[in-house]
């Protein structure tokens, strides 16, 4: 096992911080991502087993005390949005969790699986005890995977980045994948 400490640095408005990664940081990083795609495997495969899926309840039945309460109810009245969600919620639930367990295409994943979680927060919005729930938690383990590259560890990601295209690996050839891969 390497003892060597990685240092990590951003500046983001003109503050910086710093920091020092210890070398069993990738073995969480790791257990976050497989944490999140069981997760949403599983939540996803259910519902998708089940047959019985719909979104219209939900949409229409938000807390009258989200800011996005008016939002939700016209999207839970429009019949073609609900059609589209009740396939895109549990077979975008399937890939994110697919995606994230193999760690192909992690940070796609993971965008949407934040995406995700941020729309049921904003659904399930109760503040009473505090902004922050288990929605909004989920989402910043979302967006931790995709910062740290979460797919590169043990993931189909480094394969795929390192893939040869024309003499160069695929991340260097096209270096707008890094999006997607990590």
């Amino acid at each position: 096992m390497s003892t060597q400490e990685h240092r990590l640095e951003s500046t983001v408005a003109g503050f910086t911080a710093v920091g020092k990664l210890h070398s069993l940081s990738v073995w969480f990083i790791l257990a976050l991502r497989l944490m999140m795609g069981v997760a949403f495997l599983w939540s996803g495969a259910d519902k998708v087993l089940s047959g019985s899926f719909s979104a219209a309840g939900y949409l229409v039945n938000v807390t009258p005390a989200s800011p996005a309460s008016e939002l939700f109810v016209t999207m839970g009245e429009t019949a073609w949005f609900v059609d589209f969600v009740n396939v895109a919620v549990p077979w975008g639930e399937v890939l994110i969790g697919l995606g994230l367990l193999v760690g192909c295409l992690t940070r796609l994943a993971a965008f949407w699986g934040a995406f995700m979680m941020l729309l049921f927060y904003l659904g399930n919005w109760e503040v009473s005890h505090g902004y922050i729930n288990g929605d909004f938690a989920y989402m910043l383990v979302f967006l931790s995977v995709a910062a740290f590259g979460a797919g590169r560890i043990l993931g189909l990601d480094s394969y795929i980045e390192q893939y040869d295209v024309g003499g160069e690996a695929l991340v260097e050839r096209y270096p707008w994948t890094r999006y997607f891969l990590g």
